[in-house]
């Protein structure tokens, strides 16, 4: 069809008014169509977005030399410098990431213990995690909790 006829079709035939333009102004002239442009998405960044899982803030202490050779909950002894930690719930093996709110330093620990037994702290990092956050000093800090994955 051509252009100029679908644009008069589209603006509908009009008698012109006073002070109004002429339908001759309206037509389009054959052969100088030109392409419409094409419109294209964005492209996408070179690297994909993080997803950010969701954050649980709250109070954790630490627990090491008065419990090493120990069992923990799970069945492992308790061992020195060991990137692990105790949940009430969470299951064992699952990777939880901490961070330390008081100086941004995080570290990646795993759950093969239960506790804290004190109701306003969330978990019980091993010495080597407290050390790794600078927080064997405090004995208590706010921390950022993120489960990263679970055994089950």
């Amino acid at each position: 069809m051509d252009m100029g006829l679908v644009v008069l079709l589209l603006l509908g035939w009009v008698e012109p008014a006073l002070a109004s333009p002429s339908a001759e102004e309206f037509l389009v002239e054959q052969g100088t169509d030109l392409p419409l442009p094409v419109l294209t998405p964005p492209a996408a960044p070179a690297r994909q977005l993080a997803v950010l899982k969701p954050q649980i803030h709250g109070a954790a202490s630490w627990y090491g030399p008065g419990f090493y050779g120990r069992r923990t909950a799970s069945g492992e002894t308790f061992r020195p410098g060991t990137l692990t930690a105790a949940h009430r719930t969470l299951p064992f093996g699952t990777r939880v990431r901490v961070t330390n709110l008081d100086n941004g330093k995080s570290v990646v620990v795993r759950i093969n213990d239960r506790g804290p037994f004190r109701r306003h702290r969330m978990i019980d990092l091993a010495h080597g995690a407290a050390t790794a956050l600078e927080m064997t000093l405090a004995g208590e800090v706010p921390v950022a909790l993120e489960i990263l994955d679970s055994s089950n």
